[in-house]
């Protein structure tokens, strides 16, 4: 399956051996692979109580920095956690795991903050004993050209995106079993991602990615009510408006899916990727020229937006 936050071809980085010596951060401390491990009472493991970002290390930098500890310390304060270090303090921890492993491209990180040990196996904040838990995991991750070239399919599934009264979309947190139950199923259909409808059943996002279609030169994605508030998404929807690309946020159904003439997804590792099919439908033009120059639009503003590893 694709993993976005978290990107795509997961099985063919996952054997990259450089891996196997990475040093790991958890809460300061740099520990080998085997021996980075958190309590059994930790609260990510024992409720999913917790944010996390993914981050792209490339060309000595790492890309979008501020605007994703933007999103992790929103989260953090909603869950009404305390993170505990400053954004100052939080990226220079990450400096330093990036340093100790000699890391300057071709990396993904995942950040990870949960709310810290409790006492006992118990949902309540007020049962937790000190501070937030920090993990910093890098890994030697690329995308995988033939990715691009052959581009992914996708299959809608029944696991629908909730709104702000179940569990806000926004809130990028540990708890992710309603994105695992739909990349089982598009797993089990075949399919390298699933197409998740919101409620009313429009268009509302993938499990780990975020969806755009190309229809008569407009870009469309749907309404942000139902997604997370994707850092690549809003910069493709930044580099098409300065690029005079007209792009929409709209309400749109399976019917305009089927029938567009290109589609792509966006996320942190892999930025834009071309979908070849959903459904079983052939996309009229996979990695059409709208995808294409929005694909380069988009590597021009990561490469400027580098916060240097040092």
């Amino acid at each position: 399956m694709i993993e976005q936050e978290e990107g795509h071809g997961v099985h063919d980085y996952l054997t990259d051996p450089r891996n196997a010596g990475v040093l790991i951060s958890v809460n300061g401390a740099l520990k080998k692979r085997n021996e980075a491990v958190v309590s059994v009472f930790d609260s990510g493991y024992l409720l999913g109580d917790g944010v996390w970002e993914g981050l792209r290390v490339m060309n000595g930098g790492v890309a979008f920095l501020p605007e994703h500890l933007k999103r992790l310390y929103a989260g953090a304060k909603t869950i009404d956690m305390d993170i505990g270090l400053t954004r100052e303090e939080l990226t220079a921890r990450l400096m330093d795991c990036l340093k100790a492993n000699g890391m300057t491209d071709g990396v993904h990180i995942r950040l990870m903050v949960t709310r810290g040990i409790k006492k006992t196996p118990y949902q309540g904040p007020r049962f937790t004993i000190g501070s937030a838990t920090i993990v910093i995991i890098p890994e030697y991750k690329a995308p995988v050209p033939a990715v691009i070239e052959k581009g992914v399919s996708l299959f809608t599934v029944h696991v629908r995106r909730t709104g702000p009264a179940e569990q806000d979309q926004k809130l990028n947190s540990h708890s992710k079993l309603n994105c695992i139950m739909a990349c089982i199923q598009a797993d089990k259909a075949g399919a390298d991602e699933a197409l998740m409808l919101d409620p009313a059943g429009f268009v509302a996002t993938c499990n780990s990615t975020h969806f755009f279609i190309v229809r008569d030169g407009e870009v469309w994605t749907s309404l942000p009510e139902y997604c997370l508030g994707g850092i690549t998404r809003g910069n493709i929807i930044r580099v098409c408006r300065e690029a005079g690309i007209p792009v929409f946020e709209k309400r749109f159904s399976l019917f305009d899916v089927y029938s567009a003439d290109e589609a792509f997804i966006t996320g942190t590792f892999a930025g834009v990727t071309p979908v070849r099919e959903v459904d079983g439908r052939v996309i009229e033009q996979k990695d059409g020229p709208v995808s294409r120059r929005i694909r380069e639009l988009y590597k021009m503003l990561q490469a400027n937006s580098l916060t240097p590893v040092s």
